[in-house]
């Protein structure tokens, strides 16, 4: 893995790079670098170019992230919050990975270039092709177990809503309950998993999905309509500046929730909300419910106005879909 990082790390600045010179910076062989090169095409379907006479290249410059620069770039606050910073290559995923470390500090975040089996809420598989996007996770430490946390994935949106608002993102909604939308269309997805017992401390991996330069090629895997900041933005946006701005609202976001609960986040999230007053088809395990969306409660439940009175549902193996208004005909 580290090999692949390396020869990357060269080709990033999407200038040839002869066979000789690649391997004389990389101690390898000829031989074990163009292997390497069909590595990168093959298993995470880097588009190299190969030329004869001038070597290899990336058809456009690759950022990939670097520790060191984002941890320097962090607020007082944040860097404060922070409980360790870990890059990795390629994981199966993020979130898979901040469960199974349990000695990982509070405030500990992952971030993977690429993931194998990325995964998002319901069992979806969240597409994470190489260095396009950004995938992460986030451990936050609660007191007071999970019944405290029911509406933390809301407050995860909302900061994520506001980290992009301050880089110049425009068009951004949000779609119960962690959706982030841009122009309708799925940009970022959030996915919360707990450990801990009623009543006790309580630890939650939240990971972030954000689709920042999608290539076509992995999109045809994506079952819903999707977006990415490419789409949204009038330039390129680096990745290591978009990742520290999500970090600078999300690790004192944690803090916030940890004190105030929901309550700072409401007003905001019922700016962004795109479902209020709209007809949906909410589908729950055992049916689905025709209503009209009414905003969130204080604790972050949905509303629904349905058969003429309203009520309330906690997220969990829920999944909200708005409908087409109905206009009925009437007599003069």
């Amino acid at each position: 893995m580290q090999s692949l990082r390396n020869i990357l790390s060269i080709l990033a600045d999407g200038r040839f790079h002869s066979g000789t010179a690649l391997a004389s910076r990389l101690g390898l062989s000829r031989s074990a670098v163009w292997k390497q090169i069909r590595s990168l095409s093959e298993q995470y379907n880097i588009p190299v170019q190969a030329v004869q006479g001038r070597g290899y290249r990336l058809p456009a410059q690759l950022e990939l992230l670097e520790a060191d620069k984002i941890i320097a770039d962090l607020s007082p606050e944040a860097r404060t919050r922070l409980g360790h910073l870990q890059i990795e290559w390629s994981l199966e995923s993020t979130n898979q990975w901040l469960i199974e470390a349990a000695d990982a500090p509070c405030g500990t975040v992952v971030v993977a270039e690429h993931q194998r089996q990325g995964r998002g809420r319901r069992g979806r598989t969240w597409v994470s092709p190489l260095g396009a996007n950004l995938y992460f996770s986030l451990l936050g430490c609660f007191q007071g177990g999970p019944a405290n946390l029911s509406g933390l994935s809301l407050a995860v949106a909302v900061s994520v809503v506001r980290a992009l608002t301050r880089q110049g993102v425009k068009d951004l909604g949000l779609k119960w309950p962690n959706d982030i939308l841009s122009r309708g269309k799925k940009l970022c997805g959030v996915l919360l998993e707990m450990q801990g017992e009623a009543g006790g401390p309580c630890r939650v991996v939240c990971g972030v999905g954000l689709n920042v330069n999608m290539p076509q090629t992995a999109a045809t895997d994506i079952d819903q309509p999707w977006t990415d900041l490419q789409h949204s933005l009038p330039q390129p946006i680096s990745r290591q500046r978009l990742l520290t701005g999500l970090l600078d609202e999300l690790l004192p976001a944690m803090a916030r929730y940890e004190q105030d609960g929901l309550a700072p986040f409401l007003d905001d999230w019922r700016r962004w909300d795109t479902v209020a007053g709209k007809p949906v088809q909410l589908l729950l395990p055992q049916r689905t419910i025709h209503g009209r969306a009414a905003g969130i409660d204080a604790q972050g439940n949905l509303l629904i106005e349905h058969n003429g009175r309203q009520e309330s549902y906690c997220s969990g193996e829920i999944s909200l879909r708005t409908e087409p208004e109905q206009h009925h005909a009437t007599a003069d």
